[in-house]
């Protein structure tokens, strides 16, 4: 199973960024039935969101104001003042808004930094970097960098797809039902989400027509 070069660029991904997901992401598609033309296309897209067009396989947690640190997680910090010894401390920060969840220990045992989000799903928490490990044998707790690498951030991605049972929501078209399964209920960019879908499925039907 092949990802024609371009599906990727009718959906907007750049041509360096095609060049290094295209060898890599058949064989994980084709590892988790994303195989037909509904599937691919949605897989495609909400990948395509998630991780900046395939250029960003690590969470981005440099943040310059303290205002916006306590906008983007006010149930960690009251206010913008609570915030300031964050800002432009990724790694800090990262270990104060993930710490005692997702599997993760407290603040101190740097599991936040070690297990931020990375791949194409920007898988986060230890919790979910065990459970991947487990379901693909792979060493991502213990070697959690693994999942930013361009083959492990298409297996990752697409295992969490298919065992979210986004297969079955695509075989439907329930485009916002994916977004919903992949981005939780704040269902971020939903409408790019949507038009990237429908340009890929577009890209992917034309081929099969002209096959």
């Amino acid at each position: 199973m092949e990802i024609e070069p371009r599906v990727l660029a009718a959906m907007g991904v750049q041509p360096e960024a095609a060049r290094r997901f295209q060898p890599v992401l058949g064989p994980a598609l084709a590892r988790f039935e994303i195989r037909t033309p509904r599937r691919i296309a949605a897989f495609l897209a909400q990948c395509h969101v998630e991780s900046a067009g395939f250029t960003r396989l690590e969470e981005n947690l440099f943040y310059t104001t303290p205002a916006r640190i306590a906008a983007v997680w006010p149930s960690r910090f009251a206010d913008a003042a609570a915030a300031e010894p964050y800002a432009r401390s990724p790694e800090r920060l990262a270990n104060r808004v993930y710490a005692n969840r997702i599997g993760n220990g407290p603040e101190a045992s740097g599991d936040g930094w070690r297990y931020r989000g990375r791949g194409l799903k920007q898988l986060t928490g230890r919790a979910n970097y065990e459970a991947a490990a487990r379901a693909l044998d792979r060493p991502y707790a213990d070697q959690p960098d693994l999942v930013g690498q361009p083959a492990d951030a298409a297996l990752t991605a697409a295992w969490f797809f298919a065992r979210a049972g986004c297969n079955a929501l695509a075989d439907a078209a329930s485009w916002d039902a994916i977004t919903r399964r992949v981005n939780g209920p704040a269902m971020l960019a939903a409408a790019e989400r949507r038009r990237r879908t429908l340009a890929a499925l577009a890209a992917l039907s034309s081929g099969a027509a002209a096959a």
